[in-house]
């Protein structure tokens, strides 16, 4: 087994945070950080962007990234300056490569000059000579034996908290950390657009509107499900999201499942089975006929493909609580101060379940090997096999134990956040 250790690039330590923290650069105006991927991914990177931001108060941070990403960035207050969407590239941004738009994208990021350029994209082995063709005065990243070197290297080991992961990384560049998670803020458009067309907010009130079952834990208040994952085994069986979607609504919350396009017939499931259970209301789509007033809702409606992702984190930071897999809602939802549930294989707990406990709740499934053929799954990352089989590995999780979560959490905070 090849082993790699820490590279100081010569760099005197002059603190302490997750990890050394080494002496920071001179002359540094321009910042680019490359972490490509989906929502999730971009959350694990906003705590080291803030913590580089802090570091040299004076630079501008330009985030490298995938077209969702740079969308929720557009629609929300955050830590970053300005996003560059990146080319087609393997290893960095998955799809149809074109060689002439990948050259016209790095003779556009050389002409400008960046004094800094941070990898928190994987263990480097396609991402550092990515970054390396920016013609950054310095880089700094993770690195596997097999990836090139950069200027700092934190050595990449699969387990290891993400965002924690990155703020190793901003150490490296001479920032510590300033917080352990992404924090992000619902522009205030989103919010009212949403709550012209939604019952929200505590007390589920819009205009005109009223809560369903004032008397229960619910109040009236809103519960997010997001029941997709990326990866299908990281998803929780539907008709378990479906149980605590039945609860919630016997107990006064109202219930959105949400999702994208691709999620909508999931989404869809989720709500028929809840209502089925129930055996009373209808289910919704979230686009009612044109004459219903806010009361006529149905209490678990999907509102799967409806949303921009504005309007997403506006919902998101207006309601009690969100449960959802191990993805990027829930991520989402954590960067907006929202408290969740969430499920997730202990394996991906690791990288990416929440630190606190105050707000978030985990539950975990322990599966160790496929339950189909019997491989290893925790042998994880990039050079890892993987069995075709997509068998749940969190489908134990109990729907009790995740509501009686949902109940501690509202009982705990009856105005989420100071709303």
């Amino acid at each position: 087994m090849e082993l790699i250790n820490a590279d100081f690039g010569g760099a005197r330590i002059t603190g302490h945070g997750i990890g050394p923290v080494l002496e920071e650069f001179g002359g540094v105006s321009r910042i680019a950080v490359l972490r490509g991927g989906g929502l999730g991914d971009l959350m694990y990177a906003l705590p080291a962007v803030a913590a580089l931001k802090a570091a040299y108060p004076g630079a501008s941070v330009t985030l490298l990234c995938t077209p969702v990403q740079a969308e929720l960035l557009s629609q929300t207050v955050g830590p970053v300056d300005e996003t560059v969407i990146l080319p087609f590239a393997e290893g960095v941004r998955p799809g149809p490569e074109d060689p002439h738009e990948v050259e016209r994208f790095f003779a556009g990021m050389r002409a400008r000059n960046f004094d800094l350029a941070v990898q928190v994209h994987g263990g480097g082995r396609y991402s550092n000579p990515f970054l390396l063709r920016l013609g950054a005065r310095h880089t700094v990243g993770t690195r596997t034996p097999d990836a090139a070197p950069l200027e700092r290297t934190v050595p990449y080991v699969y387990y290891q908290h993400e965002p924690l992961r990155a703020l190793e990384v901003a150490g490296f560049a001479g920032a510590p950390p300033r917080e352990l998670e992404a924090r992000l803020q619902a522009l205030p458009e989103f919010i009212q657009r949403l709550g012209q067309a939604l019952p929200l907010g505590n007390g589920g009130l819009a205009k005109g509107g009223s809560g369903r079952g004032d008397g229960g834990p619910g109040h009236g208040r809103v519960l997010v499900i997001h029941p997709g994952a990326t990866d299908p085994r990281r998803r929780w069986p539907a008709e378990r999201f479906a149980a605590v979607a039945r609860r919630a609504a016997d107990d006064g919350f109202r219930v959105y499942v949400v999702g994208d396009s691709s999620e909508k017939e999931l989404a869809e499931t989720v709500v028929e089975l809840a209502l089925e259970q129930a055996g009373t209301g209808q289910a919704g789509t979230g686009q009612p006929a044109a004459g219903h007033v806010a009361e006529a809702r149905p209490a678990v409606e999907s509102l799967a493909g409806n949303l921009s992702l504005g309007e997403l984190a506006a919902l998101l930071a207006g309601s009690a609580v969100v449960v959802a897999n191990d993805s990027g809602p829930r991520h989402l939802a954590q960067a907006l101060g929202t408290s969740t549930v969430g499920i997730y294989w202990a394996g991906n707990a690791i990288n990416a379940a929440p630190l606190g406990r105050s707000k978030h709740r985990v539950r975990l499934g322990w599966v160790t090997r496929c339950p189909v053929c019997g491989v290893d799954v925790t042998q994880v990352g990039w050079t890892a096999p993987r069995c075709p089989h997509d068998e749940s590995t969190v489908k134990a999780v109990e729907p009790s134990e995740v509501y009686e979560d949902v109940l501690q959490l509202t009982a705990m905070s009856p105005l989420p956040h100071g709303r």
